[in-house]
């Protein structure tokens, strides 16, 4: 799985932990080994231009996704033909966005940027919270995602 990271937002973020983030949400998604997904950080200014441009609405974000390819969920059968790499798509975050919200629910801006980026793959996989149920749907699967993580991080390396 090759998950690339650009941060041209000119804050400080750890991106090693977003790239573990990611690919702990594509192995629990059970996303095929193949794909390919790339992280934006972006500055306040540019997620505006994308928001207004894509969405259509004023001001800046916190997460967008840019689907790609259509992905198998899993691997392919031993004997079945196997698939080739695709790219998931891009998500793309903004640290500044994600900071102000991150005071606002009082937890940490790495939480809020682990929270968006959780939010922005599953979009990528064709997620989403248009209506009620499928907010419910969504937002659960995103919630036993992030406590999946913590949990993970908070055991430590496996040995």
């Amino acid at each position: 799985m090759t998950i690339e990271i650009a941060n041209e937002s000119g804050e400080s973020v750890d991106e090693p932990a977003l790239v573990a983030l990611a690919r702990f949400v594509l192995d629990r998604m059970q996303v095929h080994p193949a794909a390919e997904l790339s992280v934006l950080l972006v500055d306040e200014k540019t997620m505006t231009d994308l928001h207004e441009r894509w969405m259509g609405e004023p001001g800046p974000t916190d997460v967008l996704a840019f689907p790609m390819d259509e992905l198998d969920a899993a691997p392919s059968a031993p004997d079945g033909p196997e698939a080739g790499p695709a790219m998931l798509g891009d998500v793309v975050l903004c640290p500044v966005v994600a900071a102000a919200q991150a005071g606002r629910a009082g937890h940490s801006t790495e939480a809020e940027l682990h929270l968006l980026c959780t939010h922005g793959i599953l979009h990528l996989l064709g997620y989403d919270h248009a209506d009620p149920e499928e907010e419910r749907e969504m937002f659960g699967l995103q919630g036993d995602i992030l406590r999946s993580w913590d949990e993970a991080r908070a055991a430590g390396p496996s040995t």
